[in-house]
């Protein structure tokens, strides 16, 4: 198998767990969320099963309904450099918000990263879907959705082009001469936008990658557009093959349509694993697991996609109710699909509700079912690679021991790290700095 079509893995390292329940496990530690052990730990399993990155989620409104690891846990950049310093080939992706944050800061925070970690850094881009994140940055009012893809698509480009401020050799750094940098490498951005007005340069240089890989996980139509015009890799989730590969069909296509190459934007999809040495053992875990979710907690969970709306007002029992609009400026893509099922599937408040909090039983299994699985997605065409979510305490652990071996026999996976850098595990080519070529052509 080419280079190319090897599978590509990340590990989302969620704390306390990516739903409800799981902290409430004997096998995970309460204070996972905050604990630079547990991370540095997950991190460095995760570089023994030569995964591509590890990943940060982030968010920045909480309510007393938000999942636990929401409630106390750690800013992504910071953790990412301390991770930095345990590890030496994974990536580092973490999230930051376009819509409470500023360019020039942004790029300086990931640009430092991509240095603290020889080339290792990767961001990916939200527009922050909750409205009461406005609250917490003394906005009087959340921007519409069409709005916020508006303004992350100015950042991205502002981002990119600070990114460019210096060219590959512009710190000549000559002792001798007394020489610090090529004054004509030195590029000032000028950006005056809808959104922002920024002048640059930006205080650091570029990475041994050129810049940091840019990462996008919403799935709406704003949302696909923005990674096939602006992104490297895609974060997205869906509940079948089928949907993953009309998802897959259509982002190639939108890349080719801003004219990119299909291999210049790696597509990866979410799964939560379950893994048992027989079909019961995984059976049970995944029992086990649920049986720590109340349906109070999954009723409260299920509000935060649809801003904290009080699902409790509704019977358990009866059909999941008609919700009008609501949910469309925050995670619009969730909250379609959530209305979509529970229509075409005739569940109820309850269904709904467990449904969003577990994860579904397609992976959960045995390590040969898993990696069946995984091959078949991929050779089907519905992702170039998977990110594997903490649904039980040692999942990261168990795929790494169980499954990965499995892939690599098959030769699907790769046995050693073969780059130095994020974009050379992804295979993802190093972006040309804007003003190289143009000022080549004006100097003597």
């Amino acid at each position: 198998m080419s280079k190319k079509k090897e599978i590509k893995f990340g590990a989302i390292i969620q704390g306390v767990g990516a739903h409800t329940g799981l902290w409430r496990h004997p096998d995970l530690p309460v204070d996972a969320s905050v604990s630079l052990d547990f991370y540095k730990r997950q991190a460095q399993v995760a570089e023994a099963g030569k995964f591509d990155l590890v990943f940060i989620a982030d968010g920045l409104y909480i309510t007393e309904q938000s999942l636990p690891h929401f409630l106390n846990r750690f800013e992504p950049i910071t953790i990412l450099s301390a991770l930095a310093a345990v590890t030496r080939h994974i990536g580092l992706v973490g999230t930051l918000s376009t819509s409470y944050s500023e360019p020039f800061n942004a790029a300086r925070q990931f640009a430092s990263l991509d240095h603290i970690s020889a080339g290792r850094a990767g961001w990916n881009v939200v527009t922050s879907p909750l409205e009461g994140s406005a609250r917490n940055f003394g906005k009087e009012a959340h921007p519409s959705h069409s709005e916020r893809y508006r303004m992350a698509e100015e950042y991205i480009e502002v981002v990119k082009g600070l990114w460019d401020s210096w060219e590959d050799d512009a710190f000549i750094r000559n002792k001798k001469t007394g020489l610090f940098f090529d004054k004509s490498k030195l590029h000032t951005l000028h950006h005056k936008g809808e959104f922002f007005n920024v002048q640059g340069p930006l205080n650091i240089a570029r990475s041994k990658q050129g810049q940091p890989v840019i990462f996008q996980a919403g799935s709406s139509e704003a949302g696909r557009d923005l990674a096939a015009k602006s992104a490297d890799a895609v974060l997205t989730e869906h509940e079948n093959i089928e949907q993953a590969k009309a998802f897959y069909r259509d982002v190639k296509k939108r890349v080719r349509a801003y004219g990119r190459s299909e291999d210049d934007l790696v597509i990866m999809h979410g799964i939560g694993v379950i893994i048992g040495r027989t079909e019961e053992e995984a059976k049970a875990k995944y029992d086990e697991i649920a049986s720590l979710v109340t349906i109070e907690s999954a009723i409260a969970h299920l509000g935060r996609f649809y801003e904290h709306h009080d699902f409790s007002q509704y019977p358990l029992d009866e059909q999941f109710p008609d919700l009008g609009d609501l949910g469309s400026n925050s995670f619009k893509s969730s909250t379609d699909r959530i209305k979509r099922i529970a229509l075409k599937e005739n569940l109820t408040l309850r269904q709904v509700a467990l449904r969003t909090v577990m994860p579904p039983g397609e992976f959960v299994g045995t390590p040969e079912h898993i990696a069946d699985l995984i091959q078949l997605w991929k050779e089907e065409g519905a992702a170039d690679g998977f990110f594997i979510q903490s649904v039980t305490p040692r999942a990261l652990e168990e795929f790494v021991e169980l499954v990965i071996p499995i892939l690599q026999e098959r030769g699907l996976y790769r046995t050693e790290y073969e780059e130095d850098t994020l974009r050379g595990n992804l295979r993802l080519p190093i972006p040309a700095n804007r003003f190289a070529a143009t000022a080549a052509e004006t100097r003597p």
